[in-house]
């Protein structure tokens, strides 16, 4: 029996991602709107390519802060996991509901065989959430039990530092 997305974490949690998701690809049969067309900047201009830059940085930071945070799920480490995550998650998910919510559906994935990140996105709004620096990382994963996308949304905390906000899987 698969387990289903919406018992692997609160539900609060699980939102949090959902919205990220719902930014990252368009929904079956729509179509992307085409581009306005603009004029392409030089490349050899620093100011055209410092934002892609820096925004490559982030995506590699949010990018690590996500798979750190999956390695305590994989070593069982809940506890660990819930403290080292943002303070906004933190407040909406219950230290208690997270204990009792994971170790089930985690374990029921069998025990974890590879990891690779497939897709990082950076954004500053998120649907939901206040305006901010938002990194969303979709993994694929192979358990024992199953294959999967785990998607990680980090955001950059009160304290300047790439934490998890939301966890999902599908």
């Amino acid at each position: 029996m698969k387990p289903k997305t919406s018992m692997l974490v609160p539900l609060a949690a699980v939102l949090f991602c959902a919205h990220a998701a719902a930014q990252l690809k368009l929904p079956k049969g729509a179509t992307a709107a085409p581009a306005p067309a603009a004029a392409p900047a030089p490349a050899s201009t620093p100011a055209a390519a410092a934002p892609s830059a820096e925004n490559a940085e982030k995506e590699a930071a949010g990018r690590l802060a996500a798979s750190g945070w999956l390695l305590l799920l994989d070593r069982g480490d809940w506890g660990r996991a819930w403290e080292t995550s943002s303070s906004v998650f933190r407040a909406t998910v219950p230290l208690a509901a997270w204990m009792d919510g994971i170790p089930p559906v985690r374990k029921a994935l069998g025990a974890f065989v590879e990891r690779s990140p497939a897709e990082a996105t950076y954004k500053t709004t998120l649907a939901g959430r206040p305006d901010g620096e938002y990194v969303t990382v979709i993994f694929a994963s192979k358990f024992a039990q199953r294959e999967l996308e785990e998607i990680v949304t980090t955001v950059r905390d009160t304290d300047g530092k790439w934490r998890v906000t939301g966890y999902s899987t599908r």
